[in-house]
C-alpha cells in the first residue's frame, strides 16, 4: 500500500495546484487528516489508538494479496452533500486516500500479470520495499493540525467514530514521518527491487490526476464526482 509519505505528497501537490478552493476544500487540515484516516484504526501507523477496526471496513476491500479499495462505494455511502451543499473535508480526504490505494494497487496487479510475477510473500516484500523507497524520494512538509475546527468535523465523521486522542496521535505520527523523511531522504533514481522508476512516475501522475478530476468535479457541483471511473 502507499505509505503516508505518498498520500501526503499527493495531497500537498493538489493543495498547491490547483489549490484548495478549486477543489472545494474548506479546511486544509481536515483534508490532510482525511488523507490518513483510513489507516489510523487498522493499527499499524499510529501507536496507542483506542481501538482497532478491520481493514475491510476502513478500506471497503477484501484484504487479499494486493487489495483494491472501493472508493466508489465509499462515495455512494458518504459523499452526499449536506443541507449547505458541502461534503466534509474529512470525507474528501478519505476518498482521496482510497482512490490512491485503489489505483496504486490496481497498477501493481497489472504489473504482476504483465511480467508474469507470482503473488507470494517474497513478491509482497519486494513490492512494499519499493513503495517505502519511493516515499522517501518525495518532499513532504505538512502534517494535519488538530484544531477545534478539525475536531468539530471529527464529531460528525460518518464511517466510524473518531476519538480526539487518536487524532492528536495521528498528527504526532505524521510529524515524525516528515522528520524521518527529511533525514532519510533519497535523491536521484533509487535502485528499486521490482517496480521501477517509470512505474512510480507514471502512477503518481495518474493518481494525482484522478483525485484532482474528482475533487474538481465536486467543486463544480457534479453529483457523481466521486463515482468509480
Amino acid at each position: 500500500m502507499p505509505s503516508w509519505n505518498i498520500h501526503t505528497a499527493h495531497a500537498e501537490q493538489l493543495l498547491d495546484d490547483p489549490g484548495a478552493q478549486s477543489l472545494g476544500i474548506h479546511d486544509v487540515d481536515a483534508f490532510l487528516l482525511g488523507n490518513l484516516l483510513p489507516d489510523v484504526y487498522v493499527g499499524y501507523m499510529v501507536k496507542n489508538i483506542t481501538r482497532k477496526i478491520k481493514y475491510a471496513e476502513t478500506h471497503l476491500a477484501d484484504p487479499n494479496f494486493v487489495p483494491e479499495p472501493d472508493y466508489g462505494l465509499f462515495f455512494k455511502r458518504y459523499g452526499t452533500p449536506d443541507a449547505d451543499g458541502q461534503v466534509s473535508d474529512l470525507i474528501l480526504g478519505s476518498w482521496a486516500h482510497l482512490v490512491a490505494d485503489h489505483d496504486y494497487n490496481k497498477h501493481v496487479n497489472e504489473f504482476l500479470v504483465a511480467h508474469d510475477i507470482k503473488p507470494c510473500t517474497e513478491t509482497r516484500i519486494r513490492k512494499q520495499a519499493d513503495f517505502d523507497l519511493f516515499g522517501r524520494t518525495l518532499n513532504i512538509t505538512r502534517a494535519p493540525q488538530i484544531t477545534p475546527q478539525v475536531l468539530k468535523q471529527c464529531e460528525s465523521y460518518a464511517p466510524y467514530e473518531l476519538y480526539p486522542s487518536d487524532m492528536f496521535n495521528t498528527q504526532a505520527a505524521m510529524e515524525a514521518i516528515i522528520v524521518d523523511n527529511a533525514v532519510r531522504h533519497v535523491d536521484g533514481a533509487p535502485d528499486y527491487q521490482m517496480l521501477g522508476a517509470d512505474f512510480f512516475a507514471e502512477t503518481f501522475d495518474a493518481v494525482t490526476n484522478h483525485i484532482r478530476s474528482g475533487l474538481a468535479a465536486y467543486a463544480a457541483g457534479d453529483p457523481l464526482w466521486g463515482a468509480e471511473r
